[in-house]
């Protein structure tokens, strides 16, 4: 049996911190008899309560459909220190959420506007959950960190409006142990049908996330074999980020129900190209729904607001480097010529610059920011980006003359910056970067750098494969 998605109207709620006590209760109420009756009549046995980590990761519990009125009203218990992990289970010091707080709890407690119905799980639905310690939000965690700049913007009587594009790869076993694309015809882009995705996976991913309520605009194959692409409509910044977070569960889960692995690596393999997650950008009246990026007397259309957040995007693209390209892999996709960036640039409509303005204008002009990965946490990646576009628009910087041409072959390889080679480089721009720093909060950089500076030297003491191939014999 199967219900229909929560409505929009529900899903577009904005929720305030700053709600009166009564205004809350009842709202909370009225949206808690709505989910009673989704439980009912999709017969649902249990539901997950999750929140996104520093990776991006679901951390989640699964609870009974009874028990979950109590969830509502008193919320559930998860490890403060689970926020210190990287992805392979070790605890980072110096975190600010495990030895320093005797590794104690924190309290989740869900948005009942983000529940939805899981369809390639039987009676079972999922909620995003916000997290507290000791009664007050957690600053680091990505949700509230991501719901804190959105209020940044409302100060300012300005909406921000963003949109996912994210690739990634299926891949199946070889019966050797490893994995091979799912596709394996060469010169298969922009082709959707059998010959790419014999099994129908893309399918089935489309139409769970239709019903999720998540609203794809367009599936396609990408350049390389078993690499595909879905775009998800552009919307305010805390919901695109939650259908994203789900957005990419259904990716993973459903290609594993069929027997197949989905990643969002940056870079796989190495005779594979690299896996991005574009992200578009604009600002809007938030009274009028204007698409204040758009101005028909400025230079290609474009209003002297658009040109500031670009400028923000530039002044801050070392640093916001670390929370796009977050793993010792995502640096190898910039490479020159990978249709990645490279030398920190813009231009209008232009694959090889890290800004790229796209040709559509009037309420489509928007900014594409190329440079995150698709393993970056959609609220870090949305913060930080709208954090360095705010800060473009405040100090009114100027991102200079548009670059127009191949930057990977004609810019000045000498004067002309180029992104973090290496995730520790990206870490310590991000902490040299006073003004980032401090809109992201001190909190979530001493946690996030402490963490990931953990993988990186993690790695640098790994001998790889390639390592022992190279120097073995002959040295």
């Amino acid at each position: 049996m199967t219900t229909d998605p929560p409505s929009v109207a529900v899903r577009r709620r904005v929720h305030s911190q700053e709600d009166s006590g009564a205004a809350h209760l009842k709202e909370t109420a009225q949206l808690a008899e709505t989910v009673r009756r989704q439980i009912e009549s999709a017969r649902i046995q249990t539901i997950k309560v999750e929140f996104p980590d520093l990776h991006g990761v679901a951390r989640a519990k699964a609870v009974p459909a009874r028990q979950f009125p109590h969830v509502i009203e008193h919320g559930i218990q998860f490890a403060f220190p689970t926020f210190s992990l990287d992805l392979a289970g070790n605890g980072a010091p110096g975190t600010g959420t495990a030895e320093e707080t005797g590794y104690a709890d924190m309290t989740a407690r869900p948005d009942l506007s983000t529940f939805t119905v899981i369809p390639w799980e039987p009676h079972t639905a999922a909620v995003i959950a916000d997290v507290y310690y000791r009664g007050e939000p957690v600053a680091l965690a990505p949700r509230n960190l991501l719901r804190r700049i959105a209020a940044a913007y409302e100060q300012r009587r300005l909406s921000p409006i963003v949109g996912s594009e994210l690739e990634f790869y299926l891949l199946r076993r070889d019966g050797n142990g490893g994995w091979q694309t799912y596709a394996n015809k060469p010169s298969m882009v922009y082709t959707w049908n059998l010959t790419v995705d014999p099994d129908g996976i893309t399918r089935q991913i489309c139409d769970a996330i239709e019903a999720m309520g998540h609203r794809a605009m367009a599936v396609s194959h990408e350049y390389f074999p078993g690499q595909f692409e879905i775009n998800l409509e552009h919307g305010q910044a805390l919901e695109v980020a939650d259908r994203t977070f789900f957005y990419k569960q259904a990716v993973k889960e459903i290609a594993w129900k069929n027997g197949l692995m989905a990643t969002f690596m940056a870079k796989p393999r190495s005779d594979l190209g690299g896996s991005g997650f574009h992200l578009h950008l604009s600002v809007a009246d938030p009274e009028t729904g204007q698409n204040l990026f758009y101005d028909p007397n400025g230079q290609e259309a474009l209003s002297d607001l658009a040109h500031h957040f670009i400028g923000g995007q530039l002044a801050h693209a070392p640093g916001l480097t670390a929370v796009c390209a977050p793993t010792v892999n995502s640096y190898k996709r910039y490479v020159v010529g990978a249709f990645a960036p490279y030398y920190l640039l813009w231009g209008y409509d232009n694959r090889t610059c890290y800004v790229r303005v796209p040709p559509e204008r009037m309420g489509a002009t928007r900014i594409e920011n190329r440079s995150p990965d698709g393993v970056a946490n959609p609220y870090l990646v949305f913060a930080g980006a709208l954090a360095a576009g705010l800060d473009g628009i405040d100090r009114q910087l100027d991102p200079g003359q548009p670059f127009a041409g191949d930057a990977y072959m004609q810019a000045d390889c000498v004067q002309t910056p180029i992104i973090p080679q290496y995730l520790h480089e990206a870490l310590a721009a991000l902490e040299a970067d006073d003004i980032l720093a401090a809109m992201l909060g001190p909190a979530f950089v001493r946690a996030f750098t402490a963490v990931k500076r953990m993988e990186s030297q993690r790695f640098r003491a790994h001998v790889t494969d390639w390592e022992f191939n190279e120097y073995a014999f002959h040295l």
